[in-house]
């Protein structure tokens, strides 16, 4: 995402709350262009909430967003007629079931769109989640204490913490798989039907979730529009490829692509140049940028991906 030259609204207030505090701590470089331009055209609900900003996307689906912390994560209520789903729980800084409950009185079942520490946050709150068949799955089920705390560095908040929460004591609590499903899987809200995509690649318990009734496809962590990341042990570069081949097959069906990260809204021509751009890239034909830790940017057509250095042409 591009860096802004002039400071946020958000950032500003980072930088005032820094001051009064007695602190002069730099504010963190991903912070400087918040808040992103593109949320103007959303609607947003619930203006006063201090975590979260929750916008209306389309009809009867909120993106929950949590823009203090440096994942710039996404959770997204989709609510039918008789039951709504919530697709991913968060960080589980802030209380994500009491935002759900003021944005809709039906049943709140909850599916992740992977089980990386910040899209499950708050699952333990839900009596009832879905999830992959996956050893993954069931090994992140049982929480994280070290993730966690990775995620609470000074370089990772924008801004003040939830009221009441300990970043000393922060992990990621357990939570408890209702029922274990499948790709193909179809769960009816009443009025709206969603079908889960097995999209492993960045995990091997990666889904998408269809509304093809909409036209709306969300991509968890298989596509979002910042750097997308493809480093970790658990990340499968070939199944990555696959997945992404599959989406953009979906493409003139969708209208738009809800992705976990940074903005929540994007338009599905992106799907086919994501498949391009991963083949490019592994093909060694783009040339690195930044490399630190490990780690190195691979950008073309506007796509990033963060992947493991010496990872490209080896496949």
């Amino acid at each position: 995402m591009k860096v802004g030259r002039t400071l946020s609204g958000l950032a500003l207030l980072c930088l005032l709350s820094a001051l009064l505090a007695g602190q002069t701590k730099e504010i963190p470089e991903w912070c400087r262009p918040l808040p992103r331009p593109e949320y103007k055209t959303l609607e947003r609900v619930l203006p006063t909430e201090p975590w979260f900003e929750v916008y209306k996307v389309v009809p009867g689906v909120f993106a929950i967003y949590e823009p203090h912390q440096a994942e710039e994560v996404i959770s997204y209520l989709i609510v039918g007629h008789k039951q709504a789903l919530l697709f991913d729980t968060g960080m589980g800084m802030g209380d994500i079931r009491k935002i759900t409950a003021k944005l809709t009185s039906r049943p709140v079942v909850v599916l992740n769109s992977h089980t990386h520490d910040d899209h499950v946050g708050d699952n333990w709150e839900f009596s009832f989640v879905y999830g992959m068949d996956t050893d993954f799955t069931r090994a992140n089920a049982k929480g994280s204490r070290e993730d966690a705390q990775a995620e609470v560095t000074p370089d990772q908040i924008c801004g003040d913490l939830p009221k009441g929460f300990n970043a000393k004591t922060y992990a990621t609590k357990p939570w408890k798989v209702s029922h274990f499903i499948h790709d193909g899987f179809k769960i009816n809200l009443g009025g709206r039907t969603l079908e889960v995509l097995a999209t492993p690649g960045h995990t091997p318990d990666a889904i998408s979730l269809l509304d093809s009734a909409n036209g709306l496809l969300f991509t968890g962590d298989t596509y979002y529009p910042a750097p997308i990341w493809l480093f970790r042990p658990e990340t499968d570069l070939d199944a990555y490829v696959a997945s992404v081949k599959r989406l953009a097959a979906l493409a003139p069906q969708v209208k738009t692509v809800l992705g976990a990260h940074n903005i929540p809204v994007a338009n599905p021509d992106v799907l086919p140049r994501l498949v391009v751009a991963i083949q490019t890239v592994r093909e060694g034909k783009v040339p690195p940028g930044k490399s630190e830790d490990g780690k190195t940017l691979y950008t073309t057509d506007g796509i990033t991906f963060l992947m493991k250095s010496g990872a490209v042409g080896i496949h």
